[in-house]
């Protein structure tokens, strides 16, 4: 294939990369998922990618950042493996040392996920060779095709008759710049690439789901959660105003919003999960998943918020939590003096740093096992994670747990701290309107404007909406379950035809009303008054 085109080198690149990409799916289906190299390169790209591209991708993607982020990563690969293909048609040899880096990348990644070992670069290793030999097979071919996309037009004076030999030096001369393509030797490229592309998304899908079956949910559907010693309390009548567009009390499990840095959800069995708690404690201790189940547990209408969440973002939800107190746990293992930081470790290796102080005060910090009357969804942590009122998630709510490591704020800083965030992140007071949305068109007249304001641990004392920066109104609060939930607000606004700017804003039981100064959402929480913008017909 000397003398192929670049596009036609490009592409028999992309079907080695598709070649080994597919093969190293299915071995990742036995050395599992977070083996796979997309996975693994993906996973190393958000851990040192620079938090303003972290931010961005939230802002733009929300709970579709970790899809948007594998689709980026596999299309910096096909860029790539392009690159590869446009090189080995020049030298095979150095084509060939592209896919060994391609590897090599991936095997790298691979083992820097917490709780690697040696068979997690197989994926990538074999995949390697088996696009080092797609790659050979294309470059090493009968194919002949043109040097570029285009040949210079026959010089006048040398018609081309069909069926007689080009002359000299002229286009279709296989010394000149146009070589003539050969359609039996295209022909069997392009099926050839087709062939190679088919079986890779094929073995890509079949990887995929061979992981699938060694999921857990099979091992979540057969779990009986026990019933709580403390039940939560009943949602009063009118806390959900059931308002058209406004969120509803309770957030379901399908709609919770999902923020975290795992780009395959791990698939912990609940047979073998372990709890250590150790660090600066007098009594160390190790509980299975059996032990948790069997102590006294509690539920809670909780709910969270990520630190990531705009003003007047979606990234918040509320839901009914079972579970065992932290702070009996932590009763229980006695921390040792200066131990100010309870260190949540997750089974990839995650950490958040959580004040000791705040699972001791008597809100009611949970190891959660159950969620909105059913064991953890997967996705959600599966099968224990915690839960702390008042605290954003990256300081509070690990997933997947295994470790809680008792320690101090001056010894570790988990792992968003160093990449610029506080180290305690207390859920600032914050309030949104849901309904109308700027979209809609109201028609004058009576207009019911409503959303959820929230401030954890402490509660919602007022709400206010106003008009054109005119003065403000207050707000009705529905009946709320705890300080530890949002609570729905509504406003009957007479509403007069043109354009309006309506804002809110929201007072927490201490008294503090939030601020107007806007603030981005790094180092510790955005804050401002949401504001929408509409036009009353």
């Amino acid at each position: 294939m000397s003398s192929t085109t670049p596009r036609f080198a490009a592409l028999a690149g992309i079907a080695a990369a598709a070649a080994a990409i597919g093969t190293a799916e299915v071995v990742a289906a036995l050395t599992g998922p977070r083996s796979s190299p997309l996975v693994a390169v993906g996973g190393l790209v958000v851990d040192t990618a620079p938090e303003p591209v972290k931010r961005f991708g939230i802002e733009v993607f929300g709970t579709y950042d970790k899809i948007a982020l594998l689709v980026g990563t596999a299309l910096l690969l096909g860029g790539f493996a392009a690159l590869i293909g446009m090189l080995a048609a020049r030298r095979l040899t150095v084509g060939l040392a592209g896919i060994v880096v391609f590897g090599g990348i991936g095997a790298a990644a691979a083992l820097t996920r917490a709780g690697a070992d040696a068979a997690d670069v197989l994926p990538s290793l074999l995949g390697a060779v088996v696009g080092g030999v797609a790659l050979w097979a294309f470059v090493a071919g009968p194919l002949e095709l043109d040097p570029w996309p285009w040949a210079p037009p026959t010089p006048s004076g040398s018609p081309s008759v069909p069926g007689s030999p080009p002359a000299s030096g002229g286009p279709s001369d296989p010394a000149g710049p146009g070589r003539r393509v050969d359609p039996d030797s295209r022909r069997r490229f392009l099926t050839g690439v087709g062939t190679v592309l088919g079986v890779a998304a094929v073995g890509g899908v079949a990887g995929r789901w061979l992981a699938g079956r060694q999921g857990v949910s099979a091992a979540r559907e057969a779990i009986t959660l026990p019933a709580p010693v403390s039940a939560a309390p009943p949602v009063p009548a009118g806390a959900d105003l059931a308002q058209p567009g406004l969120a509803s009390y309770v957030t379901s499990n399908r709609s919770f919003y999902r923020i975290d840095t795992a780009l395959v959800v791990p698939q912990v069995d609940p047979a073998t999960w372990q709890l250590r708690i150790h660090g600066r404690v007098r009594n160390p201790v190790t509980l299975s998943y059996a032990d948790l189940l069997a102590r006294p547990m509690v539920e809670r209408y909780v709910t969270l918020a990520c630190v990531s969440n705009e003003v007047g973002g979606d990234l918040i939800g509320n839901a009914r939590w079972l579970g065992v107190p932290i702070r009996e746990l932590l009763d229980e293992v006695g921390p040792l003096d200066g131990a100010d930081q309870v260190v949540g470790r997750s089974v990839d290796g995650w950490t958040c740093g959580t004040p000791t102080a705040a699972l001791r005060d008597g809100r009611d910090a949970l190891l959660a096992v159950g969620m909105n009357g059913e064991p953890l969804p997967v996705q959600h942590g599966f099968p224990v994670r915690m839960v702390v009122p008042g605290l954003y998630g990256y300081v509070s709510a690990c997933k997947w747990i295994t470790e809680l490591e008792l320690t101090s704020f001056a010894d570790f800083d988990a792992y968003w701290v160093p990449r610029g965030w506080s180290a305690q992140g207390p859920i600032k007071t914050q309030s949104r309107i849901d309904t109308p949305r700027p979209r809609n068109r109201p028609a004058a007249g009576p207009v019911t404007v409503a959303g959820v304001a929230w401030a954890q641990h402490r509660g919602i004392e007022r709400v206010e909406v106003r008009v054109d920066e005119g003065p403000w109104q207050e707000a009705q609060l529905a009946p709320t379950v705890s300080v530890d939930t949002w609570v729905q607000w509504s406003w009957q606004w007479p509403a007069t035809p043109g354009e309006h700017t309506l804002q809110v804003r929201a007072t927490d039981s201490t008294g503090e009303t939030q601020t107007a100064q806007r603030q981005d959402v790094a180092p510790d929480g955005a804050t401002g008054w949401h504001s929408v913008t509409l036009t009353v017909t």
